[in-house]
């Protein structure tokens, strides 16, 4: 029985230790992202997905957005509504600074107020979860 459940017990840890951790400026996690682009809440609820296409999905599956290769971010209707620089400088669609992102994953708002953390976690999909969803 211990055989059975050990290996169980240990794909369990090495899944939630997998996924990173979105915290607020307090430092509260408030998201998971998975390698996958699994999105979950603080509970590990699934509430979204950012597939490797750039794909944007909700937890039923719906697409609501994209991420493209050229650091557009669009809504569901192809319509841009920001870009996500390789410097880590965050636009809304008219290209006000609307935030940045560290490389050591500080979020900060237009003004560098720390608004969250995101360590290890790809930029792009740091940058849209705490300035493009809704």
């Amino acid at each position: 029985m211990l055989a059975f459940l050990l290996p169980l017990c240990l794909i369990f840890v090495t899944t939630e230790v997998m996924a990173q951790k979105i915290m607020d400026s307090g430092f509260r996690i408030v998201a998971n992202i998975k390698p996958d682009g699994t999105i979950q809440d603080a509970s590990f609820r699934t509430i979204g997905y950012i597939k490797s296409d750039g794909k944007i999905q909700d937890a039923s599956f719906k697409v609501v957005g994209y991420l493209k290769d050229n650091g557009s971010v669009q809504d569901a209707n192809f319509r841009t509504v920001g870009y996500i620089k390789d410097d880590g400088k965050v636009q809304d669609s008219s290209f006000r600074v609307i935030g940045h992102i560290n490389k050591d994953g500080l979020v900060q708002d237009s003004s560098f107020r720390t608004i969250g953390y995101a360590k290890d976690i790809p930029l792009r999909w740091a940058a849209f979860y705490f300035f493009f969803r809704k």
